[in-house]
């Protein structure tokens, strides 16, 4: 049995609704299933990567040894009845040595990753290990972790030499090893669903995998002969809802995941005996769906049966794990940070029409809120301000704002840098981001919900520009740049500071501010601006943190505390 991204959803809590016990819900599958195993039969639970980052419960992590509580995800896993784990890329969001420490204090499995190297706090071979072997009732099943490139943070100054390398050499280099000591071998693969750029789980359009689960079947698949399995991650992709497809069985691997947040439990059935390689085996496979809580659907109504009731989970489990971990959240979840005095602009269906294709509200207030805020920086006041479009993951409702709402809102763990830039780097980022927006002719056939993972970037009030679209990306250009008022060609060589979230001054990984090929179905291979290399100062300051401070000193989110459209970024000819 296996899950992949948790992303700390292990219980979602909901004032109206009801919490969904989704850990739980599995707790209550797996235990039976053991409880129901004969001598014969073996029962193991795996996790895929990401545990971290995504919902409240990242705050009981902290930012700092002495802000730690707990690390909730590794802390409700092992007592769930879980086996084992892959680093995952969000692993890696507050820092190695927070992640250190969460695995010392609470990760009662061991961690994989046979690809990652190098950190200043974490040891391979005592804090994780590239592969390991476990023996049950006689059967030796080995496992391999592998780590995504594309997307984990290396580059960050808390931890200057972590690297991650290529999980194809990695896994070509150790699988033989693995599998002569093993009766079969199971690949935890954090990389992703498909090969190269690919479209699936939750990208809206195509995403950068980059080696992803199929070319590490290429490579594994002809140094295997005992059965093999890939149980991966990253991409929340279901790829054998209905049961085994054939194009996941890869050069003799079988290649599943379970979506994500705990959407899912998913299910791998192999008969195997020991030392008869792929002779007589056979597998199958499940995905269980996690039923969702809503108390006000009420009994009799057809939806009743689909959603979660006190029976569905295990409450001793709950009671036990998770409710403490809640205990220490409800202080700061229910905390009212401020009030939202009119939604229209900024409720969670306009942030989400708005993000992709042009100008949005809460974007705008978010990033005029910062540079105002940034009077209070160390470094002194900021000119400009930016965020990402796939880091505004929800809008906001009317009425009083928790600190919980805000944190669904921007859910990402990003610090604040700040780089000292030119007008004319400005205007190259600009002009790159013209080439990233969601064109109108897209909109009917991209899902919009879902990532669109081509790095679009929203700015603050003191840049304003046109986005003049052309016949096709390549062509698409910026416009009629004005920075603090002036033509951009008059302060081409003037410098100026811009805060960054950490994800985009990292180089945004696969959604490339790195020089790479702008990804996320943009045809032409259009390389990208290279943000790496400018000058920073890196705050060390948390970005959500920052906002929540600002809108508590603001009381109120609306019009009179700068929520609107004001068209500093026009799209199409113009008027």
């Amino acid at each position: 049995m296996h899950f992949n991204d948790m992303h700390n959803h292990m219980t979602d809590l909901h004032p109206k609704r009801g919490d969904t016990h989704r850990m739980a819900q599995m707790v209550k599958r797996l235990r039976a299933a053991r409880d129901a195993a004969d001598e014969s039969e073996i029962v193991l639970f795996r996790s895929g990567g990401d545990d971290h980052t995504g919902s409240v419960f990242d705050e009981l992590m902290g930012w700092s040894a002495e802000e730690f509580v707990v690390d909730a995800g590794y802390r409700a896993a092992p007592a769930a009845g879980l086996d084992i784990a892959v680093l995952g890329n969000h692993e890696f969001d507050r820092g190695a040595a927070l992640l250190k420490l969460g695995i010392d204090r609470d990760a009662a499995f061991p961690v994989l990753s046979a690809n990652i190297h190098g950190s200043a706090h974490l040891a391979r071979d005592t804090d994780y290990v590239a592969a390991a072997v476990g023996e049950a009732k006689g059967l030796r099943i080995g496992f391999i972790g592998l780590t995504t490139v594309v997307d984990t943070r290396t580059g960050m100054k808390s931890d200057p030499t972590l690297a991650v390398a290529s999980p194809v050499q990695a896994a070509a280099n150790i699988y033989k090893a693995v599998e002569a000591v093993s009766d079969v071998v199971v690949i935890l693969s954090h990389c992703g669903y498909g090969r190269d750029m690919h479209r699936s789980g939750k990208a809206g359009s195509a995403r950068r995998i980059g080696e992803g689960d199929f070319a590490i079947a290429d490579a594994v698949g002809p140094l295997s002969t005992k059965p093999v399995v890939l149980i991966g991650g990253h991409s929340h992709t279901a790829p054998n809802a209905e049961g085994i497809d054939a194009d996941n069985m890869v050069n003799g691997l079988l290649l599943t995941q379970a979506k994500a947040n705990g959407s899912h439990l998913g299910e791998i059935a192999m008969s195997i005996a020991a030392g008869q390689g792929r002779d007589q085996w056979f597998s199958s496979v499940a995905l269980h769906p996690i039923k969702k809580r809503d108390d006000r659907v009420a009994e009799g109504d057809e939806a009743y049966p689909t959603l979660e009731h006190d029976g569905d989970y295990d409450a001793e489990y709950e009671s036990a794990v998770m409710a403490p971990m809640v205990a220490a959240l409800d202080a700061k979840l229910s905390e009212v940070i401020g009030e939202v005095s009119d939604a229209r602009l900024i409720s969670t269906k306009r942030t989400v029409a708005d993000r992709y294709v042009g100008e949005t509200a809460i974007a705008n207030f978010m990033n005029d809120t910062l540079v105002r805020r940034s009077a209070t920086f160390p470094g002194g006041a900021v000119d400009f301000s930016l965020f990402n479009a796939t880091g505004l993951a929800s809008g906001v409702n009317q009425g009083p704002l928790t600190f919980r709402e805000w944190f669904d809102v921007m859910p990402y763990a990003d610090v604040i840098d700040v780089a000292t830039v030119t007008g004319a780097q400005i205007r190259d980022m600009l002009d790159s981001n013209a080439k990233r927006i969601l064109r109108p002719e897209e909109v009917a056939g991209t899902d919009l919900t879902g990532f669109v993972s081509r790095g679009l970037l929203h700015f603050s009030s003191g840049i304003r520009y046109r986005i003049e679209l052309g016949s096709s990306a390549a062509e698409a250009r910026a416009v009629e740049i004005t920075l603090a008022g002036t033509p951009v060609e008059e302060v081409l060589e003037e410098e100026f500071t811009l805060a960054f979230n950490s994800y985009i001054s990292l180089g945004a990984f696969g959604e490339t501010w790195n020089g790479n090929p702008i990804g996320g179905g943009v045809a032409g291979e259009i390389p990208s601006v290279d943000v790496r290399g400018f000058d920073w100062n890196h705050t060390g300051l948390v970005y959500r943190n920052e906002l929540i401070a600002a809108i508590r000193d603001l009381g109120v989110i609306g019009p009179e505390s700068g929520v609107g459209l004001d068209g500093r970024l026009a799209v199409g000819s113009a008027s």
